[in-house]
C-alpha cells in the first residue's frame, strides 16, 4: 500500500469510529459506584482524609466512627437512606427539626472551608462505614 492509500484508510477508520456507540454509564452503575476504595481494611487517600476531617469537624457531635451520640444521630444509619446530595445539603445548610417531642438542630457548615472542601472525602468515609466495609477505629491508607 502506498502512503496516500494508508492515510485515506486511516481517515475512513477514524470517521467510522466516531459513529461507534460507546456504552454510557447507566443510572444503576452510577448508584453502584462507590465513593471509596477499601482493600484489606485499608482505604484510599480520599477516604482516609475523610476520616481525619470527620474526627476534627464532626465527631464532637456525631460520636466516634459516625455512630451517634445522645444529641446527634448515627450517621452510619442515616446514610442507608440518605444519598450524597441530601447529606451534603444537610451539612452545608444545616437542619432544624423542632417539635413537641424533640429539638434537633444541626448547624450549617457552609462557611467552614475545611468541611466544604473535604465534604466528598467525609462522605466517602461515612459511606464506607455505613456500607459495612470499614470497621471502627483509625483506618490505614493504601499506598498510592
Amino acid at each position: 500500500m502506498k502512503l496516500p492509500t494508508i492515510l485515506l484508510s486511516l481517515a475512513a477508520l477514524t470517521a467510522c469510529a466516531a459513529f461507534v456507540p460507546v456504552p454510557a454509564m447507566s443510572a444503576t452503575d452510577a448508584v453502584d459506584a462507590k465513593p471509596y476504595t477499601v482493600k484489606g481494611g485499608k482505604v484510599d487517600m480520599g477516604t482516609y482524609k475523610g476520616y481525619l476531617y470527620y474526627g476534627d469537624q464532626c465527631m464532637r457531635c456525631h460520636g466516634p466512627d459516625g455512630l451517634g451520640s445522645s444529641y446527634a444521630p448515627n450517621l452510619t444509619d442515616s446514610l442507608k437512606s440518605m444519598d450524597k446530595e441530601q447529606m451534603q445539603n444537610t451539612v452545608i445548610n444545616g437542619r432544624k427539626d423542632v417539635n413537641t417531642a424533640s429539638q434537633k438542630v444541626m448547624p450549617a457548615f457552609g462557611t467552614n472551608e475545611d468541611v466544604v472542601e473535604n465534604l466528598d472525602n467525609i462522605y466517602a468515609y461515612l459511606k464506607a462505614r455505613s456500607d459495612g466495609v470499614l470497621g471502627r477505629g483509625h483506618p490505614e491508607h493504601l499506598e498510592p
